[in-house]
């Protein structure tokens, strides 16, 4: 893993995702983010790193604009705005994190093997109760993994 800390934007794939939204047109930039989060639901096979490691980044674009949401700081982020999301955008990132927290995910595979394992799933919560469509649910139903 090209990865130095456990934050969306902390490895070289989600970095690459963020030079690419700057990279687009503004109005090209919520298709992008999209795309990502639907290619991560849809995947029933198992599921690549680097393609996890976008859905994580695109997921916490879209919680960035949630109340509650933590920004996503330029240094390794969008330079470039991200426009307003829609609604479902929000659902779509919630799925995405879950599959992502799924067996057979490459990722979740590979920070359970490390030290800051739980750290990192630490953080991925976090996105998913800022972006949770349905805020009854209680913490610890969220995930059980």
């Amino acid at each position: 893993m090209g990865t130095w800390d456990n934050g969306p934007f902390d490895n070289d794939t989600a970095a690459d995702f963020a030079d690419d939204l700057d990279d687009a047109a503004v109005e090209e930039r919520e298709n992008l983010i999209r795309k990502v989060l639907i290619r991560t639901i849809d995947n029933q096979d198992y599921l690549e790193a680097p393609d996890a490691e976008e859905a994580v980044a695109a997921a916490a674009l879209a919680a960035a604009q949630c109340p509650g949401g933590e920004p996503v700081g330029p240094h390794y982020g969008p330079e470039e705005p991200v426009p307003s999301l829609p609604a479902d955008v929000r659902r779509l990132a919630f799925e995405a994190l879950a599959r992502v927290l799924a067996d057979g995910s490459e990722l979740s595979e590979l920070w359970g093997e490390t030290a800051d394992g739980r750290r990192w799933r630490g953080s991925i919560r976090r996105l998913c109760q800022v972006l949770d469509p349905t805020p009854r649910m209680r913490e610890d139903a969220l995930f059980e993994i």
